[in-house]
C-alpha cells in the first residue's frame, strides 16, 4: 500500500511532538520482525526513519550508505541480521527505550 504525502506528513508531525508515538512505532516494528512479519517490520522502520532521523543521518551513525539503507527497508529489501541489528540498536539508542520480546503465552 502506497501512503499518501499527507499521511506521511501527519506521521512525521506526530512523531516530532509525541515521544510515546515514536516509541510505539519503533516497538511495533520490532514486534513485527520478532513475529516473522518482515514486510511490516521494514515498512514501520522506514516510516520511523523518515519521520525522525532520516536516512542520511542514520547512515552516518551506522556506517551504511543511505541508498543501501533505503533499499534494505524497501518493499523488496532483505536486510542482513547484522545490518538490521546496527540500525535497531541506533534507533533504540536515539529513542532511549528498551524492548522486551516475550513468548505469546507469557505476554499479556
Amino acid at each position: 500500500m502506497v501512503l499518501s504525502r499527507s499521511f506521511k506528513d501527519t506521521v512525521k508531525a506526530r512523531a516530532a511532538r509525541d515521544p510515546a508515538f515514536r516509541a510505539a512505532l519503533l516497538g511495533e516494528a520490532v514486534e513485527a520482525f520478532a513475529a516473522g512479519d518482515a514486510d511490516t517490520g521494514k515498512a514501520l522502520i522506514r516510516d520511523y526513519i523518515n519521520a525522525t532521523v532520516g536516512f542520511n543521518q542514520l547512515s552516518e551513525a551506522v556506517a551504511i550508505d543511505p541508498k543501501n539503507l533505503m533499499r534494505m527497508f524497501g518493499p523488496r529489501g532483505n536486510p542482513r541480521l547484522t545490518n538490521l541489528s546496527l540500525v535497531l540498536r541506533e534507533l533504540n539508542r536515539r529513542e532511549a527505550v528498551h524492548f522486551k520480546v516475550e513468548p505469546e503465552h507469557l505476554a499479556g
